[in-house]
């Protein structure tokens, strides 16, 4: 993988995981980085998805959002309940 397209998954990444963020409601104990890895993630799954259900660019961001916010909550579930 070249430099370029490390950064461009680390901006992506950011991205998409901070909207999950502000998609969960409630407050997540996660760092940055956290927030960085989940919103690889989640745009990883979110672009299989779309293109095994052959959507448009713009519902491929909607589904990797919305599979950053899936993990997020599953993430920040075990600590919400202590």
């Amino acid at each position: 993988m070249e430099i370029t397209g490390l950064v461009s998954a680390l901006v992506t990444g950011l991205v998409v995981g901070a909207l999950g963020r502000l998609v969960v409601p409630g407050r997540q104990p996660l760092g940055c980085l956290f927030t960085i890895l989940l919103g690889i993630v989640g745009a990883v799954l979110g672009k299989v998805a779309g293109d095994a259900l052959d959507v448009g660019p713009l519902l491929v961001f909607v589904f990797q959002v919305l599979a950053a916010a899936v993990l997020v909550a599953l993430v920040a579930l075990p600590q919400r309940r202590r």
